[in-house]
């Protein structure tokens, strides 16, 4: 598998990575360690946690799970130096710290908590999972209010971030820093006052990107370029729209939406299953098999040939679905098909 450096960092990875979001939920850790087993196998060595893992549900009892899960393969003889590990602090949450923000004192606590929960001394990519002041993300676009605090306010809150960040780095307990559900103008922002303050740059943002939410395409990916950030792509499959499955009103026993759905959700994907979602699903099946792709694998293979840097997050809850993703790697859909997808694209639009 191709290797790629995050940003301006000197941290290099996997042209694709490996989420862990379902360890410890929907996902077994004999399981879990079995699919980091044949990931490293075959080259993929980006590995995405996050202190708020497991999810689907969230519960405050589960918090940190995945990274524990994690942190006993990693504590496996010479599992750590085969691979790059990058993690995150949660941002306001009722299941993490009762809601209250981060600042440079929590993103101390938090940062040896996760190495903690890994076993290991150093964090590669250190990510900030939502900003504190809000985010658009996750459907919240339709309501989200940017006002809630003044420019200062958050450029002090950004520099007191960033000192805590330095001294990590300076210590080696992290590699690079990074952000997650972020603007073009928070991103722009972090990298001003990095540079102002000497903190570290942004390495990355990980954002939802797929062929149903090309949110990036425009603001962002100008920012991204500019700046030298690498756009961490989650959600590659929508969420597992992507695959088809829920084309009917049906729920796959033990999908996300089933899982959902039986602790109390509305099983609809987090807002991403709509009609609209699903009559650009079935227009992007036809397409795949007009061009003879496994639908899944062209969604991967799609977005390594988008104009800017970024890595595909892939997810499994099985052994077997992280094959059915192994399978498609290496190949690269034609210019003819990405034309057809941009065409199909400008038809669809932002379905959810």
């Amino acid at each position: 598998m191709k290797r790629v450096k995050l940003g301006g960092s000197d941290v290099e990875v996997s042209e694709i990575c490996l989420g862990t979001m379902t360890f410890g939920n929907q996902t077994s850790e004999a399981d879990a360690h079995a699919q980091l087993d044949r990931a490293v196998d075959v080259g993929l060595t980006f590995l995405d946690c996050a202190e708020l893992y497991p999810v689907n549900p969230v519960r405050r009892e589960t918090v940190g799970g995945s990274e524990e899960i994690l942190g006993r393969w990693l504590s496996r003889p010479g599992n750590r130096d085969r691979v790059e590990v990058a993690t995150k602090v949660t941002g306001p949450s009722q299941a993490v710290r009762d809601n209250a923000p981060y600042d440079g004192v929590v993103i101390r606590q938090t940062i040896d908590a996760s190495l903690r929960r890994l076993q290991t001394d150093r964090i590669d990519l250190y990510q900030l999972h939502w900003p504190v002041r809000g985010t658009w993300a996750f459907r919240n676009n339709w309501t989200y209010d940017s006002s809630s605090r003044s420019k200062q306010q958050v450029l002090d809150h950004m520099a007191d971030v960033l000192d805590a960040m330095t001294e990590a780095v300076k210590s080696g307990k992290l590699r690079a820093f990074g952000l997650s559900n972020e603007t073009a103008w928070g991103l722009t922002r972090w990298c001003d006052v990095a540079d102002r303050t000497g903190g570290p740059r942004v390495a990355a943002i990980q954002n939802e990107y797929s062929l149903l939410h090309r949110l990036h395409d425009t603001d962002l990916a100008e920012a991204a370029n500019a700046e030298d950030v690498t756009l961490l792509a989650f959600s590659p499959l929508a969420a597992g729209l992507l695959t088809g499955k829920y084309q009917t009103d049906a729920l796959p026993e033990g999908s996300r939406a089933a899982v959902d759905k039986a602790h109390g959700g509305l099983g609809n994907l987090g807002g991403r299953k709509t009609a609209q979602a699903l009559k650009a699903v079935a227009a992007y099946h036809r397409l795949a098999a007009e061009h003879g792709w496994d639908p899944v694998q062209l969604s991967i293979a799609w977005q390594l040939t988008r104009p800017f840097r970024n890595v595909p997050i892939i997810g499994a809850t099985t052994g077997a679905q992280l094959e059915h993703l192994i399978e498609g790697f290496g190949k690269t859909p034609s210019e003819e098909l990405c034309k057809a997808i941009d065409r199909l694209h400008k038809e669809h639009g932002l379905p959810y």
